[in-house]
């Protein structure tokens, strides 16, 4: 400590003289502003590392400092002293341990960048390759650990001697930044986080990241690809609108936030290069910033309630998540809260259009000082990303608005880029279907409808109430006429009224409706099913997806006389407790290792703890079933999951062996697979067969329908043995009052015979679907707009995304929901009708003209979204 402080204070004797020095000379504010400038660049060279990331971050702020100040700082980018030529040479090979001429054809000794922790040199491997190599400056790990200890040394010394400082717990906000900067000088630690980032904006339109070759990194060297661009610090001389490519830089940092839970921790401008047509290359991840499921939820949640406007509900969610709060601050909650809201309005409202993190920051933290709490570790190291980009954004267009351009992630969830463009909406729906909206308000007075205009997570502002559907196409009570890409969720695989449907319920009918008695449809429906599926041999009717899921579980559950089941994140088993958890919106714990969570508000806890999530298509994640297999009743997932359309063969084979070895029955839910991808399902098209197999929709002809088909062994645990005694003891109940009625079952067995008897069918499906799914592709190509469009066996997911989803978490980490769930209101303003979801299907009856509907719609809907803002380009 006493050699840093002796440091410091040769410094400061030396920066104080130069500084007087600069003032006796100075003769004009401007000359005597420059002066001072290069004295505090000076010290903050002389002082190492530390200081000099110090006054990186002051280079960005433009709106705080002197135009002199910050033209001068902004050298500390990457113009800061190197090493000589020698020294280089020597930690090169150092690293190497051989001569440097053994990896390069050529080095250039003399570095084109250098900043607080490390130089970078242009390099060609033997190979021929053009590299950079980046190389931890000499002494400058010891330096780091040096400044670190006085430093955190000072800061307890004034928590202890500063009364009013100790509301601001210092010592551990500064324990936090320190765990943030230490692992800089490990090029290892860089270089993995640098590869992840590298993976997340693989495809991304116009971000790059320099790949990672990890063979020729070491502690305190990295090699990666060479990038060329424009340093940050010159871009005013980009070719391209400075407003566009600062509204880029802010969308890349809140995409990284946000989305990814993974950022750049330090995108000052000497860490990023602009290329003539405004794309963006990321360098140096030495600083970055992690964040879990639940910080990007509690991040997201607080800044949507900020955008409505609510702020009590604002401040409860910025203290739930991020705040370490104290018994002051609990005794006095109401105080807090008011003060809370005067700074949240004051700063998202009032003042939003002069937006400063700064100034907020400042706010809060004088707030939690007063109650002597503070922020939570994550959100410290968010509050500096926000500040350096901001500094950065605000040089580029100093006129940009923040706040603006950030409500693309803060109100994601909802439809609407602008009350502008929901106004638009409004008037042109009121023109189109004025009859449909009035049954929407009729509706609101008695009706909530979940499965539409109330829908979980993504209402309906403008629902479709149809007066007659047939083949593809409905109509609704204005008479507008909509290609359907719903099909009600699945059942209507060949369309509305199929003349195949119609005449088996209208036989039906006039034998008059049965249920609870047993009925011959009833029988051909269960014969049909299990002759389906080669490994079935009994089948149990229900009236939904949803039922056949529980009983199916039941009965596993009964057998084993076990209580756990495993399940997969991102795969929806229905709206039961166990069906839900860790199914859509919130996830917990790692990738690899993911925690369940209810999917609802009302879940019973003891169904959540009594869950195992595992990850589709992680073969290594399996082993966790070998863990708990004997506390495991079950296995279920989908095969193919509907909400990412992908079907991972070697996986689904991996599992049914491990299940067979470990006894854990295997249950597949091919509720909205089953005989939609395939006759039977997706089990046949792959020959992998599980134990048990839940299915609805498709089976059901349009009518509630669901059955649990497979072995006799699991099926007869809901057969009774005409014992109760026994059968309390030994079997399960599976009732239903309209469970195989005649009507269902005789549509159903309808859909059946006609789709085993057009095999053509399934054929013409798919080709349809590749045929739609390539034309959507090409259109978002052509406009430069990510998007991520799955689909096979008539079944597509899309989202705009730039990033491929392996995994439902990062696919909806990923999407752009405003624009999703608007697109639907855009393609129904074209004669398309869309679900305000990710995912939407085809049915047998859609011609290719009607396809053709479809991409022309899909087109229009960009370029008027495109004109509306929905995207950053």
């Amino acid at each position: 400590m006493l050699p840093h402080l002796a440091k410091a204070a040769s410094a400061i004797v030396v920066g104080t003289a130069e500084y007087w020095y600069a003032w006796v000379r100075a003769r004009g504010a401007e000359t005597r502003n420059q002066r001072r400038a290069h004295a505090i660049l000076a010290f903050l060279t002389r002082m190492g590392p530390l200081y000099i990331k110090m006054g990186q971050i002051a280079a960005t702020r433009s709106d705080l400092l002197p135009a002199e100040w910050v033209s001068t700082l902004r050298s500390l980018h990457d113009q800061t002293p190197h090493m000589s030529p020698q020294r280089t040479r020597r930690a090169i090979e150092r690293e190497l341990g051989d001569s440097l001429e053994s990896e390069f054809s050529a080095f250039e000794l003399r570095p084109v960048a250098s900043a607080s922790v490390a130089q970078v040199h242009v390099a060609h491997l033997r190979d021929g390759r053009k590299v950079a190599v980046k190389l931890v400056k000499d002494r400058v790990p010891a330096q780091i650990e040096e400044s670190l200890r006085t430093l955190g040394a000072l800061v307890k010394l004034v928590h202890r001697l500063v009364p009013r400082a100790r509301r601001l717990n210092l010592p551990t906000r500064f324990d936090e930044l320190a765990r943030l900067l230490r692992p800089q000088a490990d090029m290892k630690h860089e270089a993995g986080q640098q590869q992840r980032i590298h993976a997340n904006f693989a495809e991304h339109p116009y971000v790059r990241v320099p790949a990672v070759l990890p063979e020729l990194v070491t502690e305190r060297m990295l090699v990666m690809e060479f990038m060329d661009g424009i340093p940050g610090n010159r871009a005013e001389t980009v070719g391209f609108p400075r407003e566009r490519l600062a509204r880029r830089l802010q969308d890349v940092v809140y995409t990284m936030l946000y989305m990814h839970g993974l950022s750049h921790g330090d995108p000052h401008p000497g860490n990023i290069l602009f290329t003539p047509d405004g794309e963006l290359v990321l360098l140096d991840f030495g600083v970055t910033v992690e964040l879990s499921e639940h910080e990007k939820w509690g991040l997201s949640s607080f800044y949507y309630a900020c955008i409505r406007k609510e702020w009590n509900l604002a401040s409860e969610r910025f203290t739930r998540h991020f705040v370490l709060t104290s018994p002051e601050l609990e005794a006095q909650r109401t105080e807090y809260d008011r003060h809370m809201v005067e700074i949240l309005r004051h700063h998202f409202d009032i003042s939003s259009t002069q937006w400063s993190s700064m100034a907020y920051v400042g706010d809060v933290l004088k707030l939690l000082g007063k109650f002597h709490a503070q922020y939570t570790t994550n959100f410290t190291k968010v509050e500096l990303v926000f500040l350096s980009s901001e500094g950065f954004v605000t040089q580029i267009d100093p006129d940009i608005d923040i706040w603006s351009n950030a409500r693309k992630f803060t109100d994601r969830y909802s439809p609407y880029m602008s009350a502008e463009v929901e106004s638009r909406f409004a008037a042109h729906f009121a023109q189109q279907m004025p009859a449909t909206l009035r049954l929407r308000e009729r509706a609101r007075d008695t009706l909530v409808a979940p499965g539409h205009a109330d829908r979980y997570f993504f209402p309906s502002a403008f629902p479709v109430f149809v007066r007659q559907a047939t083949g593809g196409r409905v109509r609704d009570f204005d008479n507008n006429e909509y290609l359907d890409l719903c099909g009600g969720y699945g059942p209507h695989l060949l369309g509305y009224a199929h003349p195949a449907i119609n005449a088996a319920i209208s036989a039906s009918l006039e034998n008059g409706l049965v249920n609870g008695i047993g009925n011959p449809h009833e029988v051909e429906l269960a014969e049909l099913l299990v002759a389906s599926l080669p490994s079935a041999e009994k089948a149990l009717m229900c009236n939904s997806g949803t039922e056949a899921i529980l009983f199916a579980i039941r009965m596993c559950r009964g057998y084993r006389r076990r209580n756990k089941v495993a399940k997969f994140e991102g795969h929806y088993h229905g709206f039961s407790d166990q069906g839900m958890v860790s199914s859509w919106f919130r996830f917990s714990g790692e990738t690899d290792r993911p925690e369940p969570i209810a999917g609802s508000l009302g879940t019973d806890p003891g169904t959540v703890d009594n869950t195992l999530v595992l990850q589709y298509g992680d073969l290594r994640g399996l082993t966790r079933l070998r863990e708990n297999a004997d506390e495991l009743a079950c296995v279920i997932l989908e095969p193919m999951p509907t909400s990412v359309v992908t079907l991972d063969v070697p996986f689904l084979t991996e599992l049914r062996a491990l299940c067979t070895e470990l006894d854990i029955p295997l249950i597949f839910d091919e509720v909205v697979s089953g005989f939609r991808v395939a006759y039977g399902g997706v089990q046949n098209m792959v020959d992998i067969h599980p134990d048990l197999t839940c299915l609805g929709k498709v089976i059901g002809g349009g009518l509630p329908c669901g059955a649990v088909v497979g072995r006799a062994a699991f099926i007869d645990m809901a057969k009774s043995s005409q014992d109760p005694f026994y059968d309390y003891e030994n079997r399960v109940f599976a009732g239903g009052t309209l469970s195989g009625n005649s009507l269902t079952c005789a549509a159903g067995a309808a859909v059946l015979r006609h789709l085993d008897a057009n095999p053509q069918l399934y054929t013409q499906l798919e080709n349809n679907t590749q045929r739609l799914a390539a034309m959507l592709r090409q259109s978002t190509s052509r406009r430069g707009i990510a998007c991520r469009i799955n689909a096979r066996n008539s079944i597509f997911s899309l989202t705009f995304s730039h990033r491929e989803a392996r995994l439902y978490r990062e696919r909806m980490a990923g999407s752009n929901f405003k624009a999703t769930i608007a697109l639907a209101y855009y393609m129904r303003k074209h004669q398309v009708y869309l679900p305000e979801l990710h995912s939407f299907l085809i049915s047998a009856a859609h011609t290719t003209e009607d396809l053709d509907q479809v991409a022309s719609g899909f087109e229009k809907s960009l370029d008027e979204m495109l004109a509306d803002g929905l995207f950053v380009v």
